[in-house]
C-alpha cells in the first residue's frame, strides 16, 4: 500500500511504507500548513546559521530536506506569525540538541554533556545573559527561551521553564542509561519517554499559539488534559515506530519496540506489530478525547468575556492537537532525518556535527 502526501519541500509525492502506513490519518486528519510556513522556512535556516548551530555547509545540504519547519508549520497553524517563528527556532534548537547528546554519548564525551546539561539549567534562569555564550547550543537556546518568554505572563515562563527542567533531567538519565547499555523496561521506558519527547513543553506551546494563558483548572480539566497526552503519545510512539531502524542502527536503548524486544521476548516483527497497535489504538482514544474537549470548551462559553477568551483558547488548541497527528505522520516520511538507507553509514546520520563542543 501506499499513500501520498502533497509535501512541502518537494513536489515529488511519498510513497508511505505498508508497515508504517496509517490509513486512519491519511483519510480522517486532513493536513494543514500555516500560510507563513515559506517564509518560516527560509527564517530558521538563517537563525541555524547565525547561531552556528549547524556548519554552514550542512544547513546548505540539509536544513530544508529535515523538514524541522513543516513540522511546526502543520501544528500550530492559527499562532500569529512571530510566535510561529520562535516555536520553529526553538524546534530546530531541540533536534539538534538531540544530535549533540546522541554524539556526546557515542563519543563518549561524559564531560561535555555534563557541562552542557548545567549551562542549559543556568540559561532557563537568566537566558538574557547567556545570549552570547561560546557554546552555540546554549547561546541558540537562551535566545528561542528569551523570546519565548515574550508572549505570556510570568507564570506561564515558569511553568514552561520547570517543564524543560524535566526535560534535560530525562535527557541526562538517558545518557546514563545508554552509557551502562540499560534497556528500561516497557513501563519505565514509557514514563521517561513523555519526557524526552517533551510532552508537556509542545501543549505548552498551544497557548502562545492560541493568544492565551490557561488556567490550572482548564489544562488539568481531564477532557482537555487527556487529549493532549493522547495526541503526543501517538507522536511518541509513531517516532519509535518510524525510528526502530535508526536507532537499532545506531546502538540506541530507548525505543517502544527495544524494550519490547529486550524485556517482553517479542521478535522484531512481534515488536514493530505491538508498536502499531498501540499507535493505532492511541488514535481512536483521541478521537474520543477530543469530542470530550470540545464539548469541553463549549461549556466555558459561559457569556462573560473570560469565558468566550478560554473557550476559544480551548477549542483552537484542540484543533493543534488534532493537526499534530498528520504533521508528525508525514514529518516521519519527508524528512531526511529518518531516512537511513540513504545515508553512507546507517548509524551516523549525515547532517550532524561529529565535533565536540569543547570547554569554552
Amino acid at each position: 500500500m501506499h499513500a501520498f502526501s502533497h509535501g512541502t519541500t518537494s513536489s515529488t509525492a511519498v510513497a508511505v511504507p505498508p508497515s508504517v502506513a496509517l490509513p486512519v490519518i491519511e483519510d480522517s486528519f486532513s493536513r494543514q500548513l500555516h500560510p507563513y510556513w515559506p517564509k518560516l522556512q527560509e527564517k530558521t535556516r538563517q537563525w541555524l546559521l547565525e547561531k552556528r548551530l549547524m556548519p554552514a555547509d550542512k544547513v546548505r545540504e540539509y536544513a530544508d530536506g529535515l523538514c524541522y519547519t513543516d513540522l511546526m508549520a502543520g501544528y500550530y497553524t492559527g499562532a500569529p506569525d512571530e510566535v510561529l517563528q520562535a516555536i520553529a527556532d526553538y524546534s530546530a534548537w531541540f533536534f539538534v540538541w538531540d544530535d549533540r547528546h546522541d554524539r556526546d554519548r557515542v563519543h563518549g564525551r561524559v564531560g561535555d554533556w555534563r557541562r552542557l546539561r548545567h549551562r542549559l539549567h543556568a540559561a532557563l534562569d537568566a537566558p538574557r545573559h547567556h545570549l552570547h555564550h561560546p557554546d552555540p547550543l546554549v547561546a541558540g537556546f537562551a535566545d528561542s527561551v528569551l523570546r519565548l518568554y515574550s508572549f505570556l505572563p510570568r507564570t506561564w515562563n515558569q511553568r514552561f521553564a520547570g517543564h524543560f527542567r524535566e526535560v534535560i533531567e530525562a535527557y541526562d538519565r538517558e545518557f546514563r542509561n545508554r552509557t551502562a547499555g540499560y534497556v528500561p523496561k516497557v513501563e519505565e521506558y514509557l514514563a521517561l519517554r513523555r519526557l524526552t519527547f517533551a510532552h508537556w513543553i509542545w501543549t505548552d506551546l498551544l497557548e502562545p499559539s492560541a493568544g492565551c494563558e490557561l488556567p490550572d483548572a482548564v489544562r488539568k480539566h481531564p477532557a482537555y488534559h487527556r487529549a493532549a497526552l493522547l495526541s503526543q503519545e501517538f507522536a511518541a510512539w509513531y517516532n519509535d515506530l518510524c525510528s526502530l531502524p535508526k536507532e537499532i542502527a545506531g546502538d540506541e536503548v530507548h525505543n517502544l519496540g527495544i524494550s519490547l524486544i529486550t524485556h517482553e521476548g517479542l521478535t522484531l516483527e512481534e515488536a514493530v506489530e505491538e508498536v502499531r497497535r498501540r499507535v493505532e489504538e492511541c488514535i481512536a482514544e483521541f478521537l474520543d478525547a477530543e469530542r470530550d474537549a470540545l464539548r469541553f470548551a463549549r461549556e466555558l462559553a459561559d457569556g462573560t468575556p473570560r469565558g468566550r477568551e478560554l473557550s476559544a483558547a480551548v477549542r483552537a488548541s484542540v484543533g493543534y492537537m488534532r493537526n499534530w497527528f498528520s504533521s508528525v505522520y508525514w514529518f516521519h516520511h519527508e524528512s531526511g532525518r529518518y531516512m537511513v538507507d540513504s545515508w553512507d553509514d546507517r548509524s551516523t546520520p549525515p547532517y550532524v556535527n561529529n565535533e565536540a563542543a569543547g570547554d569554552e
